[in-house]
């Protein structure tokens, strides 16, 4: 059940049939970025690849008889057995010793691919996550470098749906929820992994509307449920 729109076609308004279920997901970290397979297999046996994610937030969301609604939420902060950069603190504000009893990434493992199921998986900027996931799953040896721990197809990008909807506009997820009349304002104080996985959440119902009716209401404040 496909979700993501490559990039030489466009969204269209049946881009939803058929799904029943989708997982919001965003990840905070360490502020590096996930080096690639071909370097990763070029260091020495003994080499540690750092850990990158330092939280995962999801969002499910459910079709109902009235349009999609959100239900359960799952965040969990990750160790990443590494330092944490510090413009990276000032965003989100996760210091290293909240992270010091904080489960590694292939601890919470079976907990997020049981979240996930087989649902689509919506994420803002999606490559950023994919990436994030599938480095983790490679780190914890659940897949080979430069695997997917999902397949492509799995995805649907807010920003690119937003792009196509509001083309020339800024397209970070603060800029799109204000486009969208989301109130973003505690982004203000600091990023997280829950906080913007249920904006994601929020974005997608009102960009899906806007596709189908060209309609603009903004869904409910979001309260985890």
């Amino acid at each position: 059940m496909g979700g993501l729109v490559r990039d030489e076609r466009l969204f269209t308004p049946d881009f939803l049939d058929g799904h029943d279920r989708l997982v919001a997901f965003d990840a905070e970290t360490t502020g590096k970025r996930t080096p690639d397979a071909d370097f990763i297999k070029k260091q020495p046996f003994a080499w540690k690849p750092p850990g990158v994610v330092i939280e995962v937030g999801f969002v499910e969301m459910l079709r109902g008889d009235t349009g999609w609604r959100k239900a359960r939420t799952w965040r969990s902060l990750v160790n990443p057995e590494g330092p944490i950069d510090p413009a990276a603190i000032a965003i989100h504000k996760i210091r290293p010793g909240d992270l010091k009893k904080a489960p590694r990434f292939a601890a919470i493992m079976q907990e997020l691919k049981d979240f996930i199921g087989e649902a689509s998986i919506v994420a803002h900027a999606y490559k950023n996550e994919r990436d994030f996931l599938n480095y983790e799953f490679a780190r914890a040896k659940a897949i080979n470098w430069g695997q997917n721990a999902y397949d492509e197809e799995r995805y649907i990008c807010t920003q690119r749906l937003f792009a196509q909807l509001f083309p020339g506009a800024s397209k970070s997820l603060t800029s799109m929820c204000d486009r969208l009349a989301l109130d973003a304002s505690e982004r203000d104080e600091k990023h997280g992994a829950l906080l913007d996985a249920d904006m994601t959440a929020d974005a997608l119902i009102l960009l899906e509307r806007r596709l189908n009716e060209g309609g603009s209401d903004a869904p409910r404040s979001w309260t985890f449920d």
